[in-house]
């Protein structure tokens, strides 16, 4: 869940609450960043969520600088419109060893915001799995509307 602080016609202040209970207080804009057309998306986590490696597309679009991406846990992408249900059931899936796609709308560093279409696989090595790896592609302008609308139902 995610509770607003304060706001002006700016940017808005959140604080966010995560599934293990840390909470963090974000600044968004109603800015949106264009996915780069025929780009990837990667990163890698470790089971806990904690980003591994990310590749140029994912510094470039997060507005973080790669120093400040690896190390820190993947919801520091975390936007306020995401409900905590599709994270549970992207947690679900991947942690059951199955592939997870779904629209997610990503906060940046700056405040704004990008959508994609995102799939997460999990990485599995003699039979457990070490890690996950999320690629992002450009998402559907008409599927993205449909998920604001769904988020905003379910948020």
């Amino acid at each position: 869940m995610d509770d607003m602080v304060a706001s002006n016609d700016a940017c808005s202040a959140h604080l966010l609450t995560f599934a293990d209970g840390t909470r963090r207080q974000v600044y968004v804009t109603s800015v949106e960043t264009p996915y780069p057309r025929g780009k990837l998306i990667v990163s890698r986590t470790d089971t806990r969520g904690i980003i591994t490696q990310c590749n140029p597309s994912f510094v470039d679009m997060s507005g973080y600088p790669a120093a400040e991406l690896i190390g820190q846990p993947h919801c520091i992408l975390r936007h306020p419109d995401m409900p905590a249900a599709a994270f549970r059931d992207l947690w679900d899936t991947v942690q059951s060893g199955r592939q997870w796609n779904g629209y997610v709308k990503n906060l940046r560093k700056d405040g704004g915001h990008y959508w994609v279409y995102a799939t997460v696989v999990p990485n599995v090595r003699d039979g457990m799995i070490v890690g996950y790896t999320s690629v992002r592609r450009e998402p559907s302008r008409d599927k993205v509307a449909a998920a604001e609308a769904l988020y905003r139902e379910m948020r």
